[in-house]
């Protein structure tokens, strides 16, 4: 009796060991994922789907997991997961950068930057950006973003074992990679609102040279904002679509590193 016990318990620290390491990397993570991350989804909510991803996550990789070789060792891999957790929520979260980005860009460039309106995060965002934001995140959520992200996660223990920490040339290099990654989607997406508005500004400009008297500004005003909102209707399912093969392409293999 005493040495069933005595394994039991043993199998229970092991276990233990496992959620915690999983959560403290998951839950770093949570706060970053786009959809379930939003600074306007409450605290409670983001427990409940970190153990939820945690029930998920454990069984997939708890026999990559080693026991912990002391106390040291122990508080050593649970910063490293923390670490891992928010280098990996990150790197997802640029691509909602790019969304928000892009949102931002077109709508300077449709002079409509000063319509601001509610948004899922703290900051406020341009009419335009906020389409943009929760039109892609309901997208995605409407994909399957959950089953992606859980199939992220268990691939993340592939690319950075649990315990390990990430070199400091390791986090700078994808860092800048991703970065420049999100600038570049952000102005592919914004595109033809600033072709837009290019077109428009070399209108204008030759109207005023051939009538000086005209006030161009009076009459251009309301045509981009109406240009804007009918090039909205017509760019946004596409830059949507363009969006959500993007992040389901970096989900499937995270920085160019397929499964």
């Amino acid at each position: 009796m005493t040495l069933d016990l005595a394994q039991w318990a043993q199998q229970s620290q092991g276990l233990l060991w496992q959620g915690l390491i999983v959560l403290l990397r998951i839950g770093a993570m949570m706060a970053l994922l786009p959809a379930f991350g939003e600074k306007s989804v409450p605290l409670r909510v983001k427990l409940g789907l970190t153990l939820a991803f945690g029930a998920i996550v454990v069984p997939a990789v708890s026999a990559t997991i080693a026991p912990p070789q002391g106390g040291t060792a122990a508080i050593a891999a649970c910063g490293a997961e923390v670490v891992a957790g928010l280098f990996f929520g990150a790197a997802v979260r640029m691509l909602v950068l790019a969304l928000e980005m892009a949102g931002t860009i077109a709508a300077q460039s449709t002079s409509l930057s000063q319509l601001f309106g509610g948004t899922a995060g703290a900051d406020p965002q341009p009419a335009l950006g906020q389409i943009l934001l929760v039109g892609g995140l309901a997208l995605a959520a409407l994909l399957g973003l959950h089953v992606r992200l859980a199939a992220y996660m268990i691939e993340s223990y592939r690319l950075v074992p649990a315990g390990t920490m990430i070199a400091g040339r390791v986090v700078s290099e994808v860092g800048l990679a991703e970065v420049g990654r999100a600038f570049g989607l952000a102005f592919t997406l914004s595109a033809p609102f600033a072709l837009a508005a290019l077109i428009y500004n070399v209108t204008l400009g030759v109207i005023n040279r051939a009538m000086p008297q005209l006030m161009v500004a009076f009459i251009g005003a309301p045509a981009i904002t109406l240009g804007a909102m009918g090039l909205m209707l017509l760019a946004a399912p596409l830059a949507l679509s363009v969006w959500s093969d993007a992040l389901y392409h970096f989900l499937a293999a995270p920085f160019g590193q397929g499964p």
